[in-house]
Order: C-alpha cells, then structure tokens, then sequence
C-alpha cells in the first residue's frame, strides 16, 4: 500500500469519527433547551461545512498525481487541524 493509499485510509477513518461525533452533537441538541437547540444547529452546521471540506480535498487528493499528491496533503493537513480544533471548541462549549 502506497504512503498515499494509508494517508487516504487515515483520513476517511477521522472523517467517519467526525461523522459519529456530529450524530451525537444532534442527539444532544435534541435534548437541549429551545434556545441551546440553537447554538447546536448553528455549531453543527458550521461543522458539517468544515467536514465537507477536508472531504473535498481528499478527493483531490486522490485525483492527484503522484508529483502533486504531497503538496495537496499540506492542504489537507491544513483543514484537518481546523476540523480538530472546531469540534474541541464545540466539545468544550457545550460540556
């Protein structure tokens, strides 16, 4: 398996956790207060737009060719530690 076939692997396991992470982002919004409901909807959508993001690079990615596949990964770097970062910050204010 090329370093490009386990990097791909690696990032669509993190985007299926994300995806398990939003689930339950929705089911806690359910929960919540009408006025929390809110705050939920707008952080999970803001969410799902970021998630959509790191997807569409990895297609990129993987249309790339061999030359250009690393530099597209810096991208992809890029927008996975924003991804990160935006579900602990959610983690965080609805904890």
């Amino acid at each position: 398996m090329s370093d490009r076939d386990v990097y791909v692997e690696k990032v669509k396991a993190k985007i299926d956790e994300w995806n398990a992470d939003l689930a339950k982002l929705q089911a806690q919004s359910r929960e919540a207060s009408a006025d929390m409901q809110l705050k939920y909807e707008q952080q999970i959508r803001e969410l799902r737009e970021q998630r959509n993001e790191v997807e569409e690079r990895l297609r990129e990615l993987q249309r790339a060719s061999d030359e250009s596949w690393k530099r597209l990964r810096e991208g992809m770097e890029t927008a996975w530690d924003d991804m990160a970062k935006a579900f602990r910050e959610a983690a965080d204010r609805f904890r």
